[in-house]
């Protein structure tokens, strides 16, 4: 399996920015899929996770109201709708993909990994 994230980047602090995640290797709808960002000095913290059929999601307190995952199983993609960007959002977002948990908001739950995207918002 390959994780490939896209579409970070720097934007303004009330700004918007959306995430992609293109996966390959095996059947994308096998598997559950989540997002996760790591600031640094701190640890990697759970951000979103939608199931495999893409009908129930789960967010973090921090971001819930503000991100929107979603996912495109024809086209085997997950995204991050990221709105309201706040200067706290700033990290390196992974997106990462489950075959045994829905739902799972620890790295633990996740079997493979994509290398990560860089998004900073500025004050």
């Amino acid at each position: 399996v390959q994780l490939q994230a896209s579409g970070g980047g720097l934007v303004q602090a009330g700004g918007s920015l959306r995430l992609s995640c293109a996966f390959s290797g095996r059947p994308f709808s096998n598997y559950a899929m989540g997002w996760f960002r790591q600031a640094p000095g701190k640890e990697r913290e759970f951000v979103a996770a939608i199931n495999r059929s893409g009908g129930t999601t789960y967010y973090s307190d921090s971001v819930k109201g503000r991100f929107t995952i979603s996912r495109d199983n024809a086209e085997s993609t997950v995204y991050l709708q990221m709105n309201i960007l706040r200067p706290e959002d700033t990290a390196i977002y992974y997106c990462a993909a489950g075959r045994y948990y829905s739902g799972g908001t620890l790295p633990d739950h996740y079997d493979y990994w994509g290398q990560g995207t860089l998004v900073t918002v500025s004050s």
